[in-house]
């Protein structure tokens, strides 16, 4: 199995999202990653002070301070309306053409 590495920064957005999103899964927000599962557990339990299960998925950086956090949960939350909206228009794009085609 090859090895990915992924940028510090990616590690801390990943981190959170999944504490944006209350009733999701570590598991769901992995596959909507697209990262393995254990790895996410890892960088959250690195994110919180505890030490991961191993020292293969790498350190996070410093947490930065309260502001910061701030402004960057409410950028993400502006992208994640943003692809929830694009990802709408789509679905029902392929839904119109899914109809339209007649073999």
């Amino acid at each position: 199995m090859v090895m990915k590495h992924y940028p510090p920064q990616f590690k801390v957005d990943a981190v959170a999202l999944y504490r944006s999103r209350p009733g999701a899964t570590i598991k769901s927000v992995a596959e909507d990653l697209g990262v393995n599962t254990e790895t996410l557990r890892n960088w959250i339990r690195t994110a919180d002070g505890r030490r991961p299960a191993s020292h293969s998925a790498g350190s996070l950086p410093p947490a930065p301070d309260g502001d910061t956090v701030q402004a960057e949960l409410a950028a993400a939350r502006k992208r994640i309306r943003e692809l929830e909206e694009q990802r709408d228009i789509l679905r029902k794009a392929a839904r119109y053409f899914a109809g339209e085609t007649r073999w």
